[in-house]
């Protein structure tokens, strides 16, 4: 028994701990949050978690080294996948102003946050996707919604699949931002905005919802993975709905396209809400985000309104907002003196503008913040509000509210006066623009030459000046030219530089736009003048003579000589522009020196000679003729060059006809006592002897010989018939002869 007794006595401690542990991790501490989804590349996109903890009443206990975001497509909510979410930082949220900042009320911004990866091949649904994350549980303390602290929360977002019509679909969710710290005052009208972003530049459109409990519970505060959907709602307190959320006059609301949020609450607590963000691209919702979030209504010391008057030049009555305008003239006072005053004791009032129809400059405050009620010190601020000369409304009546705000808590109270005026400005006459072009215009250049000149722009009003440059149907820039300038005050002056290149020629007149301009109030005012530049070009081909033969029939002519018979000739060149000229000679295919080719050249301005030279060889022959091409050109914006082609042959040498004779008789009398073929075609260039050998009709080689003035004696040898080989380098002679004794 008493074995017995310890064993339950260990058992029981231990279901105590787990149940104290269990209690430890499921203790309230959620104010509210939402999910974030954005791209980042390729089927990349970051994941996040956002979750604020009540940091004065949380149990550290609850406070998550990880959450786990659950991935389903709509239609079927099948499960696409789990991500595990570390946490990644852990801040405050700040108050709007700190001074306002109460004990009770501290958020703490937990995110949660990872890479995932929507492959093009997976995320295809029509219907799109969703992701949740569950968790328990809300504070305790909350007054709107029924057992609050049993009640969790489900984070929720809306995505589309990431491909559309086989393209891909690119698409962030809307940042809801920022987390509100702030309270409300019971009575008071607080405000707030929820608005948000999109990367993707979609609409926005803002709604309230029902916060969503889900699945999580005290016994399962922070499940595996999530469930899909649905997800159950809250319960509302009796009397409350999802448009009546937090009671008051008027009760909660968000403004549908801004997402500013509103409500004059009428009970003091802690309130929870939902808004939902939709966005729409092209007409079509394409996602969602939700977020939950707690909202503290406190009893706040009175705080009174500020009050302000304002004080027109020359009158002794204030300004009455709705009957009097006020009326800026040249040479009038431009300013209004402020008086505002608080109640409060150490208020500090801070002003400011808005615009009301229109933009552009905004008067100045001489006193921009300042405290009434100050030790030593009046209980009114003066401020002086002082229109800039140079306002001009155009004969519009412009609005202008000007605004007192106090530094009370929650929220600053407010007085506007809203101040219609029209404004005359004081004369601002037009800059002048001066330059030292011309007085002859248009400005004549020629290709090659730097044109330059001043440009002075001065103002009467001592305005900045700037100059500009522009071409009428052109781009300075791109033909080179170049606009420097200096300013000091009131006065601008320039320095127009152009190096005019061939590139200008096309074009006969260049008109180069100037214009000094001042923008006194962010209203332009210029003056301009134009300056024409004349291109100066014409260009008369060069002369090109020689002593070559003339072109036959439009054909180039054809040279023929012998080998080693030199061929000459003279070209000149004459340019009536005084271009510089230059000749040339080109072989086709072929090196005009090796084919015993010489051209030498004297260039020049204006005139060009040259001297060429042909002692034919076999590389004429080889290449079966050669053809030149003299050119001469000129060096000018559009060059005319002017050719001349010449063919160059080899004449080969005449051979008599090849008639050997066919019988000697080596006898003894020295009668025709030898073989010899003194007519044997002669060498010329690859056609070369090689060998002349004599055999017997048996084919026995008897004499050899390379010497084409040989003289063979028939060696001794007895009569008959012999046969004969003549071997060229390119062909072969064949016959007989006849030794007769």
């Amino acid at each position: 028994m008493p074995g017995f007794a310890r064993v339950l006595l260990r058992g029981s401690l231990s279901l105590l701990l787990l149940l104290l542990a269990a209690t430890g991790v499921r203790a309230t501490h959620i104010v509210g949050g939402e999910l974030d989804l954005q791209h980042v590349t390729g089927s990349q996109y970051r994941i996040s978690l956002n979750l604020y903890f009540d940091a004065v009443n949380g149990n550290p206990g609850a406070l998550d080294q990880d959450m786990t975001v659950s991935l389903f497509e709509k239609a079927s909510n099948r499960r696409m996948q789990n991500v595990v979410l570390p946490l990644g930082s852990n801040t405050f949220v700040a108050y709007s102003n700190i001074a306002c900042t109460v004990p009770s009320l501290s958020t703490r911004r937990l995110i949660y946050t990872a890479l995932i990866s929507l492959p093009a091949d997976q995320y295809t649904s029509a219907g799109g996707y969703y992701a949740a994350v569950e968790r328990c549980c809300r504070n305790n303390g909350i007054s709107n919604i029924q057992d609050p602290g049993s009640a969790g929360q489900t984070f929720y977002l809306e995505f589309p699949a990431v491909v559309r019509n086989g393209q891909p679909f690119i698409n962030s969710t809307p940042k809801i931002f920022p987390p509100l710290s702030d309270y409300a005052c019971r009575n008071e009208l607080f405000y707030y905005s929820f608005g948000g972003q999109d990367a993707d530049r979609d609409s926005l459109v803002y709604e309230l919802s029902t916060p969503l409990n889900g699945h999580s519970s005290p016994g399962l505060p922070k499940p595996p993975v999530a469930d899909p959907a649905p997800y159950e709602p809250v319960q509302w307190q009796p009397g409350l709905s999802v448009l009546n959320q937090i009671p008051g006059s008027p009760p909660l609301s968000i403004e549908r396209l801004t997402g500013r949020l509103q409500v004059r609450p009428r009970q003091l607590g802690l309130f929870v809400f939902s808004i939902k963000c939709a966005e729409y691209r092209r007409g079509v919702k394409i996602g969602e985000v939700r977020r939950d979030f707690q909202l503290q209504v406190l009893d706040c010391p009175r705080n009174a309104t500020p009050s302000m008057s304002v004080q027109m030049p020359g009158r002794v009555q204030p300004y009455r907002a709705g009957l009097d305008t006020l009326r800026l003239t040249p040479g009038s006072n431009r300013c209004l003196r402020l008086r505002f005053t608080d109640p409060d004791p150490s208020s500090t009032l801070s002003l400011s503008l808005n615009p009301v129809n229109y933009t552009g400059v905004l008067p100045t405050f001489s006193i921009l913040k300042g405290m009434v009620h100050a030790a030593g010190a009046p209980d009114t601020l003066v401020s002086q509000l002082c229109f800039p000369d140079c306002l001009n409304t155009r004969g519009k009546v412009f609005l202008l509210d000007v605004i007192v705000a106090d530094d009370g808590c929650s929220l600053p109270r407010r007085d506007t006066v809203r101040v219609a005026f029209t404004s005359v400005p004081d004369p601002n006459a037009n800059p002048t623009l001066t330059t030292t072009a011309g007085p002859a215009l248009p400005l004549r250049a020629r290709p090659g030459d730097l044109v330059t000149f001043t440009l002075t722009g001065l103002d009467p009003d001592n305005d900045p000046v700037t100059l500009e440059m522009r071409g009428r149907g052109f781009t300075p820039a791109a033909f080179g030219a170049q606009l420097a300038q200096t300013a000091t005050s009131g006065q601008t002056r320039g320095t127009f530089t152009w190096r005019v290149d061939c590139g200008a020629v096309n074009r006969p007149v260049f008109e180069f736009e100037f214009t000094a301009a001042a923008s006194p109030c962010n209203e332009r005012q210029a003056t301009s003048l134009v300056v024409p530049i004349q291109i100066d070009y014409s260009n008369a081909p060069p002369v090109l003579t020689t002593t070559l033969p003339p072109d036959s029939a439009g054909r180039p002519p054809t040279i023929r000589r012998r080998l080693g018979e030199v061929y000459e000739a003279t070209l000149t060149g004459i340019d009536a522009d005084a271009n510089p000229l230059a000749l040339t000679a080109a072989g086709q295919s072929f090196d005009l020196a090796a084919a015993g080719i010489r051209f030498v050249p004297q260039n020049g301005a204006g005139r060009a000679t040259a001297t060429f030279s042909w002692n034919p060889d076999c590389e004429a022959v080889r290449l079966n003729g050669l053809e030149v091409t003299f050119q001469l050109q000129e060096t000018t914006c559009l060059p005319q060059p002017q050719k001349r082609t010449v063919r160059l042959e080899v004449i080969p040498p005449v051979a008599p006809p090849f008639l050997p004779a066919n019988v000697f008789t080596p006898n003894g009398d020295k009668l025709n006592a030898y073989f010899a073929l003194p007519e044997l075609p002669p060498d010329f260039c690859e056609s070369r002897l090689s060998s002349i050998k004599i055999f017997t009709r048996w084919g026995n080689e008897v004499y050899r010989t390379t010497d084409r003035n040989f003289r063979w004696d028939g060696g001794g040898l007895p009569a008959g018939v012999y046969f004969y080989l003549i071997e060229y380098t390119d062909k072969k002679f064949k016959g007989t002869v006849t030794i007769s004794l």
